[in-house]
């Protein structure tokens, strides 16, 4: 079976002004990137339509209603310091969820092994009722969602290898015994959460800080933690908030990491997994601001999932 890549045009009109560094250049490089290569072993498809109510299985419904009338007619709103909305953002935030249900719904109905999804506005910083670091809705956290209440998952794992800490999806599943919630990101950092003693009402927030400068060799070391709790917990479904923000190139973080090793990083998550969740894996696009670094670590991310296949 084949690769799912899930993505629309509407990312393009998500606006985020001058020198933002959340910007339109960042998913049109992927995206350019895997037309040329013209991998036969990817499906393309675009985002599902969807109910609200999966929206408020995350966020609350008086969020949903706030962001609904913050998109402006012309120019732009902004719901913290960094996070900021345009006119055509509306249609973004939607297809960015949209596109995690759609990937699901194709892992499920088989249409394809595994999925990629390309998306922005990125999700895993938004809480449950507040918008923050560049992320509206948290896109993760309603796939999470949608898999326990559509197709009755009682075990899911969400890997957050963004370098920074996902302080949306920790808020969201804190209290939530059936989603284990596991980061590796530079600490201390934005956006100051993600110490090792967060650890949630179940056992089930596992935060691997690591200090500015964290090498290959010191990263893989740490991520084998990774591997173990995923072992332990044996998960049902795998969900990645895959941000490339970690690359030695990347200018929002001091990480060493090089494009190859989101390769082994995955491939590695792909063979420990494979016994509980056989291959069940969505991957959705989080951070990343090098364009060439970003072009590079989501091709290799991307290759372990159809290798895998």
């Amino acid at each position: 079976m084949k690769t799912g890549l899930i993505t629309s045009d509407t990312y393009q009109n998500h606006d985020t002004g001058n020198g933002h560094p959340e910007k339109i250049d960042r998913v049109s490089a992927v995206i350019d990137n895997f037309k040329k290569l013209n991998n036969k072993n990817l499906i393309w498809k675009k985002p599902s339509n969807f109910n609200q109510s999966f929206l408020i299985d995350t966020h609350s419904s008086k969020y949903v209603n706030q962001v609904n009338i913050s998109f402006p007619s012309n120019g732009f709103t902004f719901l913290d310091g960094d996070t900021v909305v345009s006119p055509g953002s509306k249609d973004a935030t939607k297809d960015a969820v949209g596109s995690i249900i759609s990937a699901i719904d194709g892992v499920q109905n088989q249409e394809f092994k595994n999925a990629f999804c390309a998306v922005r506005p990125p999700g895993h910083h938004a809480e449950k009722e507040k918008a923050m670091g560049f992320c509206i809705y948290n896109n993760v956290a309603v796939g999470a969602n949608y898999l326990i209440k559509k197709f009755k998952y009682n075990k899911i794992a969400i890997i957050d290898f963004d370098v920074h800490h996902g302080n949306g999806t920790q808020n969201i599943f804190y209290n939530n015994e059936k989603v284990l919630y596991i980061s590796t990101h530079q600490y201390p950092y934005y956006p100051g959460s993600g110490s090792d003693n967060e650890k949630g009402k179940f056992n089930n927030i596992y935060n691997i800080p690591l200090e500015a400068g964290t090498s290959t060799e010191e990263y893989l070391n740490a991520y084998d933690r990774v591997l173990m709790k995923l072992k332990e917990f044996k998960p049902e479904f795998l969900l990645f908030s895959a941000g490339f923000d970690a690359h030695i190139n990347d200018p929002l973080a001091q990480f060493k990491l090089q494009s190859e090793d989101f390769y082994t990083i995955t491939k590695r998550t792909l063979e420990i997994s494979k016994p509980y969740c056989n291959g069940n894996i969505v991957s959705i696009l989080e951070g990343g601001y090098d364009l060439k670094a970003l072009q590079e670590s989501t091709q290799r991310h991307v290759d372990a999932l159809i290798e895998f296949n």
